[in-house]
């Protein structure tokens, strides 16, 4: 079983600018791990999405699932919808099983996550290509209204998701059973939900969404993915990204 590390360190700050690209900018790439409380090869790859989290040159997102729950700790932060989500990764890119850590590369590649070159170097090769963030994403506000724009890609064809991914920006978690016991970690940018929120068709594309919306559903954090999506509903690669800036009334 491959698990994870989580970051050590105890937070003292209020995160903010170091989690978003700077506006108008593309991230480099989307890193998406597949972890767990229960995982005593996960605290590694916890640390670095945390530190990529943090750089905010990537969309660092933290999925936690549960099929380890039954070792003996219960993973706080796990949901049904991202072990599904992690099933659905596993049957587009046809692979057998599941495992973590799993970090997920733009939609396209799975390397394990507590690997760090593995994951740099995919997300280096996949940079500035047609493989990278192809479609630029910016998100502002109107009033109570997020207003999501994105760009269009040319010749483009296929099926595409606007997919919203609500977080927790930092959780601190003492582990008092399992495979971590007595271990205390910060997680960072752990998924708590995520929903479609409309369709990209590869032109230029304004979406609008009520802020009461996005504030309830998010009190943390919340990232926009473009992605393409396979046959029978099965996530492929993601096309672009962004961070929402946080509001001072969320």
């Amino acid at each position: 079983m491959k698990l994870l590390t989580v970051l050590t360190v105890a937070f003292g700050f209020a995160i903010s600018p170091a989690q978003a690209a700077e506006p108008g900018k593309r991230p480099k790439g989307v890193v998406e791990l597949f972890t767990s409380q229960g995982c005593n090869s996960c605290p590694p790859a916890d640390e670095y999405l945390s530190q990529l989290a943090l750089e905010g040159d990537v969309v660092a997102l933290s999925y936690h699932v549960d099929y380890w729950d039954y070792l003996g700790w219960r993973d706080t932060l796990a949901t049904s919808d991202n072990t599904q989500r992690q099933h659905q990764y596993s049957r587009a890119f046809g692979t057998r099983s599941v495992y973590t850590p799993q970090a997920i590369i733009n939609g396209r590649q799975e390397v394990n996550g507590a690997k760090r070159t593995l994951v740099d170097n995919a997300i280096n090769e996949m940079a500035d290509t047609i493989d990278g963030m192809i479609v630029d994403v910016d998100v502002s506000y109107s009033g109570d209204t997020l207003v999501v724009e994105t760009s269009g890609v040319e010749g483009w064809s296929g099926d595409a998701h606007v997919v919203l991914v609500y977080f927790d920006r930092a959780t601190d978690v003492k582990i008092e059973r399992g495979k971590n016991s007595g271990r205390r970690f910060t997680y960072l940018n752990s998924v708590n939900a995520f929903h479609t929120a409309g369709k990209w068709h590869g032109k230029a594309t304004r979406l609008e969404l009520p802020m009461s919306e996005i504030s309830r559903k998010a009190p943390g954090g919340c990232a926009v993915l473009i992605q393409s999506m396979k046959q029978g509903g099965l996530p492929g690669a993601v096309l672009g990204a962004a961070i929402v800036p946080r509001e001072e009334s969320w």
